[in-house]
């Protein structure tokens, strides 16, 4: 049956619940008509490209329970396609909403269209990663057309989010090379563009050429993610005039967005101090007009490599509590290497307890429902049940069954053994002789 709409907000502004939004508020118990009317005003997505026919769809914004991304790919140093799927299977199976292919290496398009046919997660790509590698010229060799026919490209692969940094101008350059930032830019899609502009001498052509792109996510129901290429690298560029200026100009663009009924998330940061990050989500919130914020972290220390996937959590549970809706998650390779399946598996699950405990914080239906039955089994000392409540059901049986208790091990651990309060308040108040020695 032919769809009367071209996108999933043109039909919110119609008046048409989809099958997206019927799947959706399904999921987030959350009344269909409540989602339809957050979605005709731009405060929440599903990016759903019907072209992805694999897709199980999720929901990102306001009053919905907070996602998760993870960012994988093969590049010139990790090239085995083989592996980064199997990376995108463990992240579906730990609950991961969204994949980013970040692939930068090889033939990338059969990978992005596997993902496409196979994978039930949202599938995000970052076009200008790809244009390098899909027209195998240098950077300084391509054309704004090329750029824009790369974009095209990934929605006719069947992507159902693309991050453009359209924010990025003339005038970034400027204040770039003045020298205001101590790490310039660390976006690596902001980094690319920059250097063509430098190298070509030509304005941003995402910015400029921003209604044609428009025209493309429309045909195709692509939601576009605003990237945010200003975002701080480090706590000292946190919060800076580049950042907000960056915003102010991603607010613009995000109403020339919805009058073409083109869905949009705008991107934030990066490295925020913890006392910054409630006021990012209120600026963003208000610049941007309530358009659903995507943030990677927000990392709350410069001085963690090897444990990012923690300072990212820190900063992600307090950006989600202030109004994020979208968590880019961080891994304990970052800012080191690609990270491997079990850096994937850490920093997701990292993320999740962000996102949950966030949930849990605003009250979201259903958020707490499985902290309590957590606790229930807990108080039974029911260990299969805590298996099963588990965030990661795998990790704690594993680490109970290392190390078992020696003797009665049906209603203890190796922490506390026969001293375990749980176990004494259940037998006082059953009336048992509570035996220690």
């Amino acid at each position: 049956m032919e769809r009367m709409y071209s996108t999933q907000m043109e039909a919110a502004r119609r008046g048409i619940i989809t099958p997206e939004m019927k799947a959706v508020a399904a999921k987030e118990r959350i009344d269909e008509e409540k989602l339809r009317a957050l979605i005709s005003e731009g405060k929440a997505v599903i990016p759903a490209n019907p072209l992805h026919r694999s897709l199980d769809p999720n929901g990102i914004g306001r009053d919905l329970w907070t996602k998760i991304n993870v960012n994988l790919g093969v590049s010139r140093d990790c090239k085995d396609y083989d592996i980064e799927m199997q990376k995108v299977m463990s992240a579906v199976d730990l609950g991961a909403e969204a994949i980013m292919d970040l692939s930068s290496h090889g033939n990338t398009q059969p990978f992005r269209q596997k993902l496409c046919r196979e994978c039930p997660a949202m599938i995000g790509t970052v076009p200008v990663y790809d244009a390098v590698i899909h027209y195998q010229r240098d950077l300084g060799t391509l054309t704004a057309r090329d750029l824009i026919d790369v974009v095209r490209l990934h929605a006719e692969d069947g992507v159902d989010f693309v991050t453009l940094h359209c924010g990025l101008t003339r005038k970034t350059i400027d204040q770039i090379r003045s020298g205001q930032r101590k790490m310039n830019l660390v976006s690596r899609g902001g980094s690319l563009i920059f250097a063509w502009m430098s190298m070509t001498g030509e304005e941003n052509p995402f910015y400029e050429y921003f209604d044609e792109i428009l025209d493309i996510c429309r045909e195709h129901d692509v939601t576009i993610s605003l990237g945010d290429a200003c975002r701080p690298g480090c706590l000292a560029d946190a919060t800076d005039g580049v950042q907000i200026e960056e915003l102010i100009r991603l607010g613009e663009l995000t109403e020339r967005a919805w009058k073409k009924d083109v869905q949009v998330m705008i991107e934030g940061p990066g490295h925020v101090p913890m006392d910054q990050i409630a006021a990012n989500m209120k600026v963003e919130e208000t610049i941007c007009h309530g358009a659903p914020f995507y943030v990677l972290g927000p990392l709350v220390t410069d001085i963690a490599p090897g444990y990012d996937h923690i300072t990212a959590a820190i900063g992600g549970a307090i950006a989600a509590y202030n109004g994020a809706s979208f968590l880019c998650y961080v891994t304990p390779a970052e800012h080191l290497a690609l990270p491997d399946v079990d850096d994937v598996h850490e920093g997701i699950i990292a993320s999740k307890i962000a996102a949950h405990a966030a949930d849990i914080a605003k009250h979201l239906p259903g958020a707490r429902e499985q902290d309590d039955l957590m606790a229930e089994a807990r108080r039974k000392l029911d260990w299969e049940e805590q298996f099963r409540h588990a965030m990661d059901p795998e990790r704690a049986k594993a680490v109970r069954d290392a190390r078992l208790p020696e003797d009665d091990h049906s209603d203890t651990c190796s922490m506390c053994g026969k001293f375990c309060a749980v176990r004494s308040i259940n037998k006082a108040l059953a009336g048992e002789t509570i035996d220690i020695l």
